[in-house]
């Protein structure tokens, strides 16, 4: 099946890509790596789209890095969050994603921001800058605006940016000389989303704990967090099953969800611990 496009656009500068999306009259759609858009286009779940395409904007490429914080480009590719030096040094737990990540072709393709916005809740980057603490900011017409990603990610495919917005980057804080960063995830063959995963950051001896595949958006583990800063694993692994809300389907029933959630939490702190050894 082919894709069905109702016309394609390119721009060479976010105002000129936010003018055409409001030309648009609604049907204009952002295509960054195309990974996930065309896919949908090509299985017509989404038809008659103006894709405006941004992928020639060289302001919204690239990581800068601040006294602070690190800001990432949208259409940084995921190869380059995986070998870029300042991201190993400031934020690793981005690093390690890109290890799960589907395959060679689609992390060399594919951007953080285009799978930021797509928000798939089994992707491993939204959990990701959601454990970090990250702010994602986005550009209208009426101009930029800051979103923690608490606020973000609103349910399942669905996050806080409005029409005609555009995401333009991702703003990190700089890993502390003492944090601790891990990531890690259960799938049936490698390449294949999350069955579940786990994100977790011990940062001035506090944790932030994500989870993804198992509710329908990234889950602020808040319950679970509070257990881990008392010490308390176990108790934690019992808070958890309140902070998820996984559902079966035909890769995993929502108890062997739960279960994975509990055994991942174990191992990520365990790899926590090792590491401030």
């Amino acid at each position: 099946m082919k894709a069905s496009a109702g016309g394609y656009a390119r721009a060479s500068d976010v105002r000129q890509a936010l003018e055409m999306l409001a030309a648009s009259d609604g049907s204009g759609r952002v295509l960054a790596g195309g990974q996930s858009l065309i896919a949908a286009m090509n299985m017509r779940l989404s038809t008659g789209d103006i894709l405006v395409d941004i992928s020639r904007i060289e302001e919204l490429a690239g990581v800068r890095e601040t006294s602070d914080s690190l800001w990432i480009g949208a259409l940084t590719p995921h190869a380059e969050i995986g070998r870029n030096a300042l991201i190993r040094d400031h934020a690793p737990l981005l690093s390690q994603a890109v290890g799960f990540i589907a395959h060679a072709a689609i992390r060399n393709r594919g951007t953080i921001g285009g799978a930021l916005a797509h928000a798939d809740p089994a992707a491993e980057f939204p959990a990701g800058v959601l454990a970090l603490g990250a702010t994602l900011h986005v550009e209208g017409l009426d101009g930029p605006r800051d979103i923690p990603a608490e606020d973000f990610f609103q349910d399942i495919f669905e996050t806080a940016i409005d029409d005609g917005e555009i995401l333009t980057g991702i703003s990190i804080p700089k890993a502390a000389s003492d944090e601790r960063q891990t990531i890690t995830e259960v799938a049936r063959r490698s390449g294949d989303y999350a069955l579940a995963g786990v994100c977790l950051v011990k940062r001035s001896g506090k944790h932030r704990l994500s989870l993804f595949s198992v509710a329908p958006k990234p889950v602020l583990a808040v319950q679970a967090m509070a257990e881990l800063d008392r010490g308390d694993i176990e108790g934690a692994v019992r808070a958890l099953q309140a902070d998820i809300d996984p559902s079966s389907d035909t890769q995993a029933t929502a108890t062997y969800r739960r279960h994975l959630a509990g055994i991942l939490l174990r191992r990520a702190v365990a790899t926590i611990q090792g590491e401030s050894e």
